[in-house]
């Protein structure tokens, strides 16, 4: 189908954008980068958030920016976000992929792009729609084996994002900090040298005109709190290093959780003692040390729902969410159990080798289920529309929970006044 076929189509009829969304991803794969296009002539498109973060580097303006991991039921739920934003007038929010969730979820980065500007347009949201690469890691064990290797497969996948309208990336080279280093500014060379080397690519290859987003990490997600001598040590380095002068925006930092949250063997989460303290030190000494919007934290959405109103208080600038998301679909009640029992028996069969000796089989289930979006994603596409009905109201009702908690209730009046829109 050529391009202007779907815009006379899109033009006249624009509820079948459901079904064009469906083909593209199940049937016709070209169609993907066709529609794509398409979207973008209609003025459904990516933005990078680089100028909201450039006025919240100067003060920070009173509510924190989520986020948004989609593991499952992209279209769905995204359709859900937006739904949610324009009841609540918001307009500063994130979708996102991380590297490793590209590969278990089956959704590459045009493909996750194209779904998400879809339910932009099916739910006639016109804001800017903010996609970004979260995670894009270096693997530690085959940076050292063959670094150059390693780098140029994360330079593919910058290349293959921004052609997908990903215009906020976070660098994560967190991977790379070596604690054994007496030093701190030695635990952190490969960590700024090699993100350095990765902000001045995206320089070089961002389109005219446009800006890309770019985070650092000091901290890898799960080990020790950050402390503000490696935050300054890192972007002391980053900036002697760095080629081009715009490095990166925004910092992510280590407060005490951990992705997924920690599993007990009963299958319950385990409380997380986040310090707000540090995050808000860090996020000021990153702001007003260094001309950064602020700290991001991660590992945040298992948290309690009393939480999500202290990240705006402690001045944090972004917090990214995806499990509680995943666990809302795989846990909700109207979700048919023969259709999560096939899953799991699935996942016991197929992912023997991730069953750590001392896991329950909840610990386990909870551990894997995730990669139970990509094996199944049509089946959960195809699910039920009452099935999936309840699901969503239910979900939207959270995101508005959050939103709210987060201060971003009548934030569209900001971003039409930032991308003079």
């Amino acid at each position: 189908m050529e391009k202007q076929q779907i815009l006379a189509e899109l033009t006249e009829n624009p509820k079948i954008i459901d079904r064009l969304i469906y083909q593209a991803v199940f049937e016709d794969r070209q169609l993907l980068s066709v529609l794509h296009e398409a979207l973008k002539d209609l003025g459904i498109k990516g933005y990078s958030i680089y100028p909201l973060y450039q006025r919240f580097s100067k003060k920070f303006l009173g509510f924190t920016v989520p986020a948004i991991n989609l593991r499952g039921m992209t279209y769905d739920v995204a359709r859900a976000i937006f739904r949610t934003a324009k009841r609540l007038s918001a307009g500063a929010f994130i979708f996102e992929i991380a590297k490793s969730e590209i590969g278990y979820t089956k959704q590459p980065p045009l493909e996750y792009a194209t779904v998400v500007l879809a339910a932009a347009f099916k739910e006639g949201y016109r804001l800017p729609v903010f996609i970004q690469g979260d995670h894009f890691q270096l693997n530690r064990k085959s940076f050292f084996a063959n670094p150059e290797k390693e780098k140029n497969n994360l330079k593919n996948l910058i290349k293959e994002a921004l052609s997908a309208q990903f215009y906020n990336i976070d660098i994560d080279a967190s991977t790379l900090v070596d604690l054994e280093k007496k030093e701190i500014s030695e635990q952190q060379r490969y960590n700024y040298e090699v993100t350095a080397e990765l902000c001045d690519f995206v320089r070089e290859i961002e389109p005219t005109g446009i800006k890309v987003t770019l985070g650092g990490e000091i901290g890898e997600i799960g080990g020790k709190n950050s402390t503000p001598e490696e935050l300054r040590a890192f972007m002391k380095g980053l900036k002697q290093t760095l080629k081009k002068e715009e490095g990166i925006s925004k910092i992510s930092v280590q407060t005490g959780t951990i992705h997924g949250g920690v599993v007990l063997p009963d299958g319950k989460i385990a409380e997380v003692k986040l310090d707000f303290k540090t995050l808000k030190e860090l996020s000021k000494i990153a702001r007003e040390e260094f001309g950064l919007a602020g700290a991001v934290q991660h590992g945040a959405s298992t948290l309690p729902e009393d939480y999500f109103s202290l990240f705006p208080e402690n001045e944090c600038v972004e917090v990214h969410l995806a499990t509680a998301f995943q666990n809302f679909l795989y846990d909700h009640p109207a979700l048919p159990a023969e259709f999560r029992e096939k899953i799991y028996r699935y996942l016991k069969e197929n992912l023997k080798h991730e069953w750590e000796e001392g896991l329950s089989e909840s610990q386990f289930i909870y551990k894997t289920r995730k990669k139970g979006f990509g094996a199944f994603k049509k089946d959960w596409w195809d699910l039920d529309l009452k099935v999936k009905k309840h699901i969503l109201e239910d979900m939207e009702g959270l995101f508005e929970k959050i939103f709210l908690k987060l201060n971003l209730k009548n934030t569209e009046s900001l971003i039409k006044e930032v991308f003079n829109l």
